[in-house]
């Protein structure tokens, strides 16, 4: 499973309309400690565990490093995990075995935080639908039928797609769009509203959706990937505004999110809005301007021929704004990150 997400050149194409136009809008609910198989100790701290899916990215490390200090945790991920934390149990088989489901019939689970997903847009469309959206739907089901209390599932903002169309701000209630000119991940959208259905058809399970901005970090994803690169293409006239969100923000609005009551869909912004040019000036690139048509001819001949990661819809992301409106996160969850821009941008040249 890569890490290789897409996002900051190029996320589904499916309406979003099948759901109530409030579902992204639910308020904190009253807090129901006690309820779904999760109790209070005498010292306030949830009792149960927290499984991770995908505990071996870099994310799932991250959040390793910050949770395991308060609760136990457990992770399921087929790759190893180096320097694992003695007092975190990680199950090393693939998420979509019947093994997951003896996870859960353990008990014990008081939460889940899914990072488990699929980014390698070199794998095949069958297997990038098995692994996201079949096993997300086994998922769902182990988390109704063994009463866990709450899900969060780290989504993306790309999922409403750049466009020269978008309004300036795109709230939850937004269509999710960014499969029309990237067919290749369509299950990600498909996976969000699979989420949103369970949000609805289970409401004693408190989900929560993130849909964060550009991550930039240690994390291997498109954006970070992209502005690592010394001389990055960008398309010739073209300079949009974009969103970025330090790694650890989003870890702290996954924690934020953990809280008992929490539940409903949440964009996540970092510290504001900048041109893509700043970004290249903060990190003393000098990128390479190139028409878009061109450009996206290029990538497209040298993603088939293996010479790049960038597939040729990611141009619109250098192009157009996919910028949201994060409210709703700072009202209902407190949200609000801690690092600059300038740190925010920084943070890819961490190791």
């Amino acid at each position: 499973m890569s890490e290789v997400k897409p996002g900051f050149m190029g996320d589904s194409g499916s309406k979003g309309g099948d759901f109530p136009a409030s579902s992204s809008g639910i308020e904190e609910a009253n807090a129901r400690p006690g309820e779904g198989g999760v109790t209070e100790s005498g010292g306030g701290k949830p009792q149960g565990a927290l499984l991770i899916t995908g505990i071996c990215g870099r994310l799932g490390r991250l959040a390793v490093r910050i949770f395991h200090r308060e609760e136990q945790v457990i992770g399921i991920d087929r790759r190893p995990f180096e320097d694992k934390p003695k007092d975190v149990i990680h199950h090393r088989f693939d998420l979509r075995r019947k093994k997951t489901r003896d996870v859960f019939r353990a008990g014990g689970i008081r939460a889940v935080i899914h990072l488990g997903i699929m980014h390698d847009l070199r794998a095949s469309p069958k297997e990038h639908h098995s692994w996201n959206v079949v096993g997300f739907q086994h998922l769902l089901e182990y988390i109704a039928l063994y009463k866990v209390s709450k899900l969060v599932v780290l989504s993306s903002a790309n999922v409403y797609g750049p466009s020269p169309e978008n309004s300036q701000f795109l709230t939850e209630d937004a269509p999710l769009l960014g499969a029309q000119h990237f067919s290749e991940i369509r299950d990600l959208i498909e996976m969000d509203q699979l989420a949103q259905n369970f949000l609805w058809k289970q409401p004693e399970v408190e989900t929560v959706i993130l849909r964060p901005c550009h991550i930039l970090g240690s994390v291997r994803n498109a954006p970070s990937n992209y502005l690592r690169l010394k001389r990055p293409l960008r398309a010739l006239g073209f300079d949009p505004m974009v969103q970025v969100i330090h790694e650890r923000d989003v870890i702290e609005a996954i924690r934020l999110s953990l809280r008992p009551g929490i539940r409903g869909v949440f964009n996540l912004r970092g510290p504001g809005e900048v041109p893509l040019g700043f970004i290249f000036r903060v990190l003393q690139r000098k990128p390479i301007s190139i028409p878009s048509t061109l450009l996206e001819w290029g990538l497209h001949r040298a993603f088939k021929w293996r010479l790049t990661s960038f597939p040729a819809p990611e141009v619109d992301h250098v192009r157009y704004v996919c910028m949201v409106d994060d409210s709703r996160a700072r009202k209902i969850l407190g949200f609000q990150p801690k690092y600059s821009i300038e740190e925010t941008i920084c943070a890819v040249l961490e190791d």
